[in-house]
């Protein structure tokens, strides 16, 4: 029997919840559904669905392997699409993850232009700062900023992104504008708590060197969300040392002010990361391709 047969008619069985309405998807006879499920169990030595009269339910080893063989049917009709007359056509599923904060700004409102261009293509986005293990999780893509030191996962990188220190009007004419990194300690500075991330502190570059300078100043409030450390910092309570993805638009307004603009790090990067593959499907590459496409036009990041 037809290994791929079996996989095709698992995969229409536990997705359709019953061997009738994948028989009669199929245009077979309900029997000879069970008669591949009972040859895939077999030839497999484990036992993936449980069915009874009224209802058929997956096994522990069957959901895993359920998303396994959707994954390489879809990379199997990719690959046919690819090749076959009329060019290219994305189909499957595609997971994305993201970190919350720029997932929702500047990852979420491109995904059902995505699906516009590629309406075969159905797309889950999880957004999450917790790192997420792309293979272990099954995740085909992940958009991660700043440097990343992981080289079990191959990268793209898709925009440059910089730290700024930020702070309104209103704010710097009440309190003054600092001249150099050492007077932030003389401002209130907006902080993220110690159990989130920047464990080495504002980064600088010092002028006419390649060294790059840590401080790590203090102020009346730190946070966990970068998102609430914006919005204090919107509300003139201090100044803030933030990513240009997400006050950029604030600085075109003149709602926010950037300081010590020419001793601001570096830019780190705005990557697409995925596992280790020798053939990357076809829906991941060509949602890397529109966000790199996106991400290089020059108004997506004032909007």
């Amino acid at each position: 029997m037809d290994k791929l047969k079996q996989l095709e008619s698992f995969v229409s069985v536990a997705t359709r919840g019953s061997l009738t309405a994948a028989a009669n998807a199929e245009g077979v006879a309900p029997a000879i559904m069970g008669r591949r499920l009972d040859a895939l169990e077999e030839r497999l030595g484990v036992k993936l669905l449980v069915r009874t009269t009224r209802r058929i339910t997956l096994t522990h080893e069957g959901s895993a392997f359920l998303e396994d063989c959707q994954r390489l049917l879809a990379d199997l009709a990719n690959a046919e699409a690819s090749v076959s007359a009329g060019g290219v056509k994305a189909s499957g599923h595609l997971r994305v993850t993201a970190p919350a904060g720029f997932g929702r700004r500047h990852v979420a409102p491109l995904v059902p232009k995505f699906r516009d261009l590629h309406s075969d293509v159905t797309v889950s986005l999880n957004l999450s700062d917790r790192v997420v293990d792309l293979a272990g999780e099954g995740y085909d893509c992940a958009v991660r900023v700043g440097d990343f030191p992981d080289s079990s996962l191959v990268s793209v990188r898709l925009a440059d992104n910089r730290r700024l220190c930020v702070a309104t009007p209103s704010y710097l004419q009440r309190r003054g504008t600092p001249k150099h990194p050492n007077e932030l300690g003389l401002h209130d500075c907006l902080t993220l708590s110690s159990e989130a991330s920047q464990t080495r502190g504002w980064a600088f570059k010092v002028p006419g060197k390649e060294e790059v300078l840590h401080i790590k100043p203090a102020g009346p409030l730190d946070c966990s969300d970068g998102q609430v450390l914006h919005d204090w910092c919107l509300r003139g309570i201090g100044i803030a040392w933030r990513s240009t993805w997400e006050v950029q638009q604030d600085i075109a307004a003149g709602r926010l002010v950037e300081v010590l603009a020419e001793y601001a790090a570096p830019a780190n990067g705005i990557y697409a990361v995925f596992p280790q593959r020798k053939h990357l499907p076809l829906r991941v590459r060509l949602w890397i391709d529109f966000l790199k496409h996106n991400y290089a036009q020059p108004d997506f990041w004032k909007t």
